[in-house]
């Protein structure tokens, strides 16, 4: 199968983001009905089903020799037979979503040979949209983003929980940076990919789900985006699981990395 068109992929997408905010909204505030998932990982809710099922229904009917993997939908072994897959979480921040906040929204991807190639994060709470194409750069409301250009890191923002800046996660010394948190993954990284913090850090395996949207945008942002230990990301492997994160402009990455140990 020859590779995908980015910007073609990337349309497709932002119009299917559109229809599950869309979609969300008419359960937003609603008391949608919820369940709490297997082993302890989180609330679901019937919009989180409604908004997979439509965006599966919808796009795998655009790209029906695409591959699917998704938060809400029971994975297979058929995606790894394709070499272009999409990745979605269709509500990321459920909790949010339940709560009634702000801090929830559509995580959308296209993976091609183990990379991303299309990406959108649509924050409808928030009227933010962070898309990327590969070789075309990333935007927030169609607007170019770009990494932060702090390259010491004495003095900046990471995204981390304080608990991840002690000693024993830096044997090269803990960076002096002040730590902060955003909730769901996916918007976490794009506001990382808008120069808004200068890192991002977690040795926590994170689904490729959260991961897959807000990977790209860094990219295209000009970040570079690694496991904790500082070797590259795949998607579309049998155990969609990624083994942390180390994300920065490349000069401050070089130098978390090497703090790392």
């Amino acid at each position: 199968m020859p590779a995908p068109d980015p910007r073609a992929d990337l349309a497709l997408l932002l119009d299917a983001a559109r229809a599950a905010a869309d979609l969300a909204l008419g359960y937003f505030g609603q008391s949608p009905q919820v369940w709490d998932k297997p082993g302890e990982a989180g609330p679901v809710t019937e919009a989180d089903f409604a908004v997979d099922t439509m965006l599966r229904d919808r796009l795998t009917a655009a790209r029906p020799n695409y591959g699917w993997l998704s938060e809400e939908t029971p994975d297979t072994d058929a995606r790894l037979s394709r070499d272009t897959i999409f990745i979605v979480d269709p509500i990321d921040g459920t909790r949010g979503f339940i709560a009634g906040g702000r801090d929830w929204g559509h995580a959308l991807a296209v993976a091609h040979a183990g990379q991303i190639t299309a990406a959108v994060v649509l924050m409808p709470k928030m009227d933010k949209c962070y898309t990327a194409a590969r070789g075309h750069g990333a935007t927030l409301n169609d607007r170019a983003i770009a990494a932060s250009p702090r390259t010491a890191p004495e003095g900046g923002t990471i995204l981390a929980r304080r608990t991840l800046m002690d000693a024993a996660h830096w044997p090269g010394g803990a960076p002096a940076m002040e730590t902060t948190q955003r909730s769901p993954m996916a918007y976490r990284l794009a506001t990382l990919a808008e120069g808004r913090f200068d890192a991002a850090f977690t040795p926590m395996p994170i689904w490729d789900w959260d991961l897959a949207a807000g990977m790209l945008l860094l990219e295209e942002s000009g970040h570079v985006a690694t496991d904790q230990h500082g070797a590259a990301l795949s998607f579309n492997r049998p155990h969609p699981r990624a083994p942390g994160i180390l994300a920065a402009n490349p000069a401050l990455h070089a130098e978390l990395l090497a703090r790392r140990g």
